[in-house]
């Protein structure tokens, strides 16, 4: 066989699906193992819903995932153009040839005629399909129909009395009778020609030998497959992977929340996490590893690891991935993922100076063990913003029993005084002011710092305490240590 050459063909009809981009990486990812081709063409027949804009939003999100492509819109190639709606020609040469050779004719069936056909059909308790009324019209019966100005489809004279079998990389052999089929509409009325006839036209003029995409389009196969019989082509080697599901085992919708790249991106998760999960979603690898990076992704991925049964969208593991992602990112790199969330709820300005740069770094960088994705940063940053302390909700006794101490009283009093003798408040003078509280009242560090974070967060546990306190600055601090009675209340 020639060398590999797989292809991403996504319709530009809407947001780009997750579900699309992992098709679309495991295409990539089978490429770049074997040192094969990757293609992205565009299906844009659909005029009414096909749209540029959209068509921009997955060359977007295929470049922030980081999968290139070889060959295909942007980048050109050999086998262009690379957009549906620009191979007009070559769809309708292919055609002419079909009708010249007999393999497809002219139907000039109503679709009133076709609904009353179908009728008859579900009835009589039949599957229904096209009964043939056009297959075989004499010369005078298709000169009246021109004559009437009757519009006409073409179909694909399909053989009855085939089987269409193949080995799917997933699913194993399947094999499908012709007789199902049936003479089916490859060139609508307006001349555009349908997904199972141009995908065909497409894949063998591009020279694409394996065919990975969604199992949804596995029934799709036999009508393919009788395209590629009709025109004497090899067939490509099919791949057929599973479903992705919601958490209710229902396929995943927009109310099992977010659908779209986009949107995981707009959350602030990471591509290179997003491109790790979207790997594990059908796919096992060998041993117990989880985390990947994208080279090795590409060294251990394979087809034969492909899972037949459907893959489930777990938003914790999603969350776990990106989180450990999260980690390995410098201080201004988290900064830069978390600022525009804050920018957006108007937490932080729009342009920084160095004092707010740095206290906005520091805060991103303290709260970094509670961030599984970007957005998640607003949530924690009324803490340091709000004049008031309230206790956590559903630990209010636990909360005050550690103000009730019978040394938390001298605690806060010692550490207040401290504070307020400050020039500058940072983690370092704060860690020796409460080292020093802990020595001069003879106090293990738990009956210090418990009383301190509670007084100043309402809580019992959360970032380092150092910080906490540089966060919330000097007079805030201060603020809050002389109202901490009114959390007793």
């Amino acid at each position: 066989m020639s060398k590999m050459k797989v292809r991403f063909a996504p319709s530009p009809t809407g947001p780009f699906h997750i579900g699309g981009a992992r098709s679309a990486l495991f295409n990539w990812l089978l490429a770049r193992k074997e040192g094969g081709t990757f293609i992205l063409r565009v299906e844009d027949t659909d005029r009414v819903r096909s749209t540029r804009e959209s068509e921009e939003n997955i060359k977007a999100a295929l470049t922030w995932l980081g999968m290139d492509w070889d060959e295909g819109i942007d980048v050109g190639g050999d086998n262009g153009p690379y957009r549906q709606t620009e191979r007009l020609d070559i769809y309708k040469k292919v055609t002419d040839q079909l009708l010249a050779e007999g393999k497809a004719y002219k139907c000039y069936c109503t679709a009133d005629e076709l609904e009353a056909v179908r009728e008859d059909q579900l009835a009589k308790g039949e599957t229904p399909k096209y009964n043939g009324h056009c297959a075989h019209l004499t010369a005078e019966e298709q000169a009246k129909y021109e004559a009437e100005g009757r519009p006409y489809t073409i179909r694909l004279r399909v053989p009855t009395n085939e089987i269409y079998a193949f080995d799917d990389m997933v699913r194993g052999h399947v094999s499908f009778d012709s007789a199902g089929v049936g003479d089916y509409v490859i060139v609508k009325s307006d001349g555009i020609p349908v997904y199972n006839y141009a995908v065909v036209i497409d894949d063998h003029t591009m020279g694409i030998t394996h065919v990975i995409r969604a199992e949804e389009h596995l029934s799709n196969t036999p009508r393919q497959i009788a395209v590629y019989r009709a025109l004497g082509w090899e067939v490509p080697q099919f791949g057929h992977i599973s479903l992705i599901l919601g958490a209710d085992k229902k396929k995943m919708s927009k109310r099992h929340g977010a659908t779209s790249v986009d949107q995981y991106r707009q959350q602030g998760y990471l591509p290179e996490a997003i491109v790790n999960f979207l790997a594990l979603l059908g796919w096992a690898p060998e041993g117990e590893q989880e985390l990947f990076n994208q080279e090795e992704l590409i060294q251990a991925f394979s087809m034969d690891r492909v899972a037949k049964n459907p893959a489930v969208f777990d938003i914790e593991k999603l969350n776990w991935i990106n989180f450990n992602y999260m980690k390995q990112l410098s201080d201004e790199e988290l900064l830069k993922l978390c600022l525009p969330h804050l920018q957006k709820e108007g937490f932080a300005p729009d342009s920084l100076n160095a004092e707010q740069t740095a206290w906005f770094t520091m805060f991103c960088s303290t709260m970094r063990d509670h961030l599984s994705y970007g957005a998640q940063i607003v949530d924690h940053i009324g803490l340091f913003l709000s004049d008031t302390v309230f206790l956590e909700e559903g630990h209010e006794e636990e909360l005050k029993a550690v103000l009730k101490e019978a040394s938390a009283p001298t605690v806060l009093a010692a550490f207040r005084d401290k504070v307020a003798a400050m020039e500058e408040v940072v983690p370092d003078t704060v860690k020796a002011a409460i080292k020093a509280v802990m020595k001069e009242h003879d106090l293990k560090g738990k009956f210090v710092f418990m009383p301190i974070r509670v007084a100043l967060t309402g809580q019992m546990h959360g970032p380092d305490l150092n910080n906490i306190v540089t966060l919330i600055g000097k007079d805030k601090t201060l603020q809050r240590l002389d109202a901490y009675q009114n959390l007793l209340a």
